[in-house]
C-alpha cells in the first residue's frame, strides 16, 4: 500500500473503531446522555447548536492564530539575538525557560488584571505558552550549522548578516518547522486555558467558556461537541504546519525526501 495513503487510512480506521466501540458501550449499558452521550447525540448537538458553536470556535481560533503569529515573530527574533553571542544566550535563555516551566494558570490571572482588554490578555497568555518551542528549536537550528561550511564562509570574509541569511537560516528551517508544529498546539492550549481562567462570557465567549457553561447546565452533549471542535482545530493546525514544512523543504531537504516504503 502507498505510504501516504496508509498514513490517512490507518488513523481513519482506528477512529472508526473507537467511535463504534463508544456507540456500542453507550447503547448496551444504556448510559444516560447527561453522563456519557453517544456519537449520534454529539453529532445532533453539533447540527442543532452549530451557530453558537461556530461563533465560539471563531473566537478561540482568532486568539490562537494571533498568539501563534506573535510567538513566531517574537521567538524567531529572540533566536536571532541568541545566535549572535553565546553570552547573550547564556544570560537570557534561562528567562525563556521560565516561560515554559511556569504554569499558565498561575500567571494568567495577573495578565488579565494588568491588561484591561480581555481579548489582548487572552492573546498574551496564549503567546507565553507557545513562544518557547519557537525560541528553543530555532536557536538550536541556527547553531547546528556545518562547521566546514561556516569556516568556508568566514574564509571568504562573509559578514554576520550574510552567514545568517545564506547559511544559518536555511539550515535552521527544519528545526523551525518542528518548533512550529509544537507551538501551534501550544497556542491552542494556551488560548483554551486562558479562557477558562478569564471566564469571559457574552459575545466574547470562546469554546472554553462554552464548556464551562455546558458543564454547569449538565448539557454534556454540547460539552462533548465543544471538545470535539477543539480537538479538530488542533489536528487541523498540525496538518497545516506539516503542509507548510513540506512546501518549504520538500524539494531540497532530506527530511522530506525520504524514499517511500
Amino acid at each position: 500500500m502507498n505510504t501516504r495513503l496508509s498514513r490517512i487510512l490507518l488513523p481513519l480506521a482506528i477512529g472508526v473503531l473507537v467511535v463504534s466501540a463508544w456507540h456500542g458501550l453507550v447503547t448496551v449499558y444504556e448510559i444516560p446522555r447527561y453522563i456519557m452521550p453517544g456519537p449520534s447525540d454529539v453529532a445532533q448537538t453539533l447540527a442543532q447548536d452549530w451557530e453558537l458553536l461556530a461563533h465560539s470556535l471563531l473566537i478561540t481560533l482568532r486568539v490562537t492564530v494571533m498568539a501563534l503569529l506573535l510567538a513566531v515573530i517574537a521567538g524567531t527574533l529572540i533566536a536571532f539575538l541568541f545566535v549572535q553571542s553565546r553570552w547573550v544566550e547564556m544570560s537570557l535563555f534561562p528567562y525563556a525557560v521560565l516561560l515554559q516551566v511556569t504554569p499558565i494558570v498561575a500567571i494568567a490571572p495577573l495578565v488579565i488584571i494588568w491588561v484591561k482588554d480581555a481579548s489582548i490578555a487572552l492573546v498574551l497568555c496564549a503567546t507565553i505558552v507557545a513562544i518557547f518551542p519557537v525560541i528553543s528549536n530555532t536557536t538550536l537550528g541556527l547553531r547546528s550549522v556545518d562547521p566546514g561550511l561556516l569556516d568556508l564562509f568566514r574564509m571568504n570574509k562573509a559578514s554576520r548578516l550574510q552567514i545568517l541569511l545564506r547559511l544559518r537560516i536555511p539550515g535552521a528551517l527544519p528545526y523551525f518547522f518542528g518548533g512550529l508544529r509544537i507551538a501551534s498546539g501550544m497556542a491552542l492550549i494556551g488560548a483554551v486555558v486562558a479562557e477558562f481562567v478569564a471566564g469571559t462570557g457574552g459575545s466574547g465567549a470562546g469554546l472554553a467558556y462554552l464548556i464551562l457553561q455546558s458543564g454547569l447546565q449538565l448539557n454534556v452533549p454540547r460539552l462533548f461537541a465543544a471538545l470535539f471542535l477543539i480537538t479538530l482545530t488542533g489536528v487541523a493546525l498540525f496538518v497545516i504546519m506539516v503542509a507548510l514544512s513540506r512546501l518549504a523543504l520538500g524539494k531540497w531537504h532530506e527530511s522530506e525526501l525520504l524514499p517511500e516504503a
